[in-house]
C-alpha cells in the first residue's frame, strides 16, 4: 500500500520522474534509493523529501506551529493507524471526530501532507463504515469527503460514497 501512496504522492505533487521504490521488513518499509546519498527509509521520511523535492514547502506547513501539527499527524499516522485493529479503528475515528469538529483540513484550514496521508491511511477505515456509522464520525466524514474529492488526491483508490444529509429515525419531536 505503502508504495502505490508514494507513487500517487509523486503524481499529486507534479514530480516528472518517477522513483523507485523497494520494501523491507515483515511490514514492508518502504524504501527510496536515493541518488544523493544513502536510501530513504519510512512512508513519512520518503513522504517529506517529495514534499522537498516538488518545491512545496507549504505542503508542510506554513507556520512553525503548522509544521509541527503537520509533522505530529504523520506520525501519529504511521505510529497509531498503521495496522491497526478493528477495536482501535474506532477510539482512533472517535478521536479523529472530536480533533476535527472545528478544523477544514489536519493542520486547521490549509491543505497539507498530513491530509494527504491521513487520507490514504484513514481510506480502509472508511470504506468498511456504514452510513449509520459514517453519520457517528461526522467531522472525520466531512474531511474525508472533502479530501477526496480534492483533484489527483484519489489515484489509487476507490471513491467511498458518503451521504450529506443526516440520517433521522422516525421519532417525533
Amino acid at each position: 500500500m505503502a508504495l502505490r501512496e508514494l507513487s500517487s504522492l509523486e503524481k499529486y505533487l507534479g514530480l516528472k520522474k518517477p522513483n523507485k521504490y523497494s520494501s523491507r521488513g515483515d511490514k514492508k518499509c518502504p524504501v527510496l534509493q536515493n541518488n544523493n546519498g544513502p536510501p530513504l527509509v519510512g512512508l513519512v521520511t520518503i513522504a517529506r523529501h517529495l514534499v522537498k523535492e516538488a518545491k512545496c514547502p507549504e505542503m508542510l506547513g506554513e507556520t512553525a506551529e503548522d509544521r509541527a501539527v503537520v509533522h505530529q499527524w504523520l506520525e501519529y499516522r504511521v505510529s497509531k493507524l498503521d495496522g491497526c485493529s478493528k477495536d482501535d479503528s474506532r477510539a482512533i475515528l472517535k478521536d479523529l471526530n472530536l480533533y476535527l469538529q472545528d478544523k477544514v483540513c489536519m493542520a486547521g484550514d490549509h491543505f497539507t501532507l498530513a491530509d494527504v496521508l491521513m487520507y490514504n491511511g484513514i481510506h480502509p477505515l472508511i470504506v468498511d463504515l456504514t452510513f449509520q456509522e459514517k453519520e457517528q464520525y461526522m467531522n472525520v466524514t466531512r474531511w474525508f469527503d472533502h479530501i477526496q474529492h480534492r483533484a489527483g488526491i484519489r489515484h489509487h483508490l476507490p471513491r467511498v460514497v458518503v451521504l450529506r444529509n443526516k440520517i433521522y429515525t422516525c421519532k417525533h419531536h
